[in-house]
């Protein structure tokens, strides 16, 4: 089994990273080989819609690290998204990522588990909507399962998270994740 986890977080040690962080580490400890790509400490080039992906080899106008994630995500079993809430949707650096999936979209529609994890300043879910439409409008349109959804609310300062279920959770839905794998 091979989960990739894409991560948005600038933030080394913050909230989202914790949550990544405790889930990887409960994965790992269910025997779930995982590959992390932080997006925030990558060289990722937006999507300009050029569509070279779509004609010749397939390849991408880009030569940047989205060719190391391009494989990984192609072969893995179960896709997680981290990212902190920004203006109302995930942040930019895992959304860059995340539009770079169009060169590889035939590759993607097929069977997969997908799970998102946000963490968020607001202590109301309306921060999360836009965020959670996004992924549930991506995850139908390749025909991945939802495998869970933790929404960190109230978790604004670097160790917000530290004094809050949501850890215990992020390592529930490793739990989870397996099971539907």
């Amino acid at each position: 089994m091979k989960v990739l986890v894409i991560t948005g977080s600038p933030r080394k040690h913050g909230n989202s990273s914790k949550l990544a962080d405790e889930f990887i580490s409960k994965c790992k400890n269910l025997g779930i080989e995982v590959f992390r790509f932080d997006t925030a400490f990558k060289n990722i080039h937006p999507c300009i819609a050029c569509e070279k992906c779509h004609s010749g080899d397939g390849s991408c106008a880009f030569k940047d690290d989205m060719e190391e994630l391009r494989p990984r995500l192609i072969e893995s079993d179960g896709v997680v998204f981290v990212s902190p809430i920004y203006y109302y949707g995930m942040n930019s650096q895992i959304k860059s990522a995340i539009d770079r999936f169009y060169a590889c979209d035939a590759a993607l529609h097929k069977p997969k588990k997908a799970a998102l994890i946000l963490s968020f300043a607001d202590d109301t879910m309306e921060s999360a909507d836009g965020a959670i439409a996004s992924f549930n409008g991506m995850i139908n349109f390749l025909g991945w399962e939802n495998a869970g959804i933790i929404a960190a609310k109230g978790c604004f300062n670097v160790n917000d998270v530290d004094n809050t279920s949501y850890l215990k959770d992020a390592g529930e839905l490793a739990v989870r994740f397996k099971e539907k794998l």
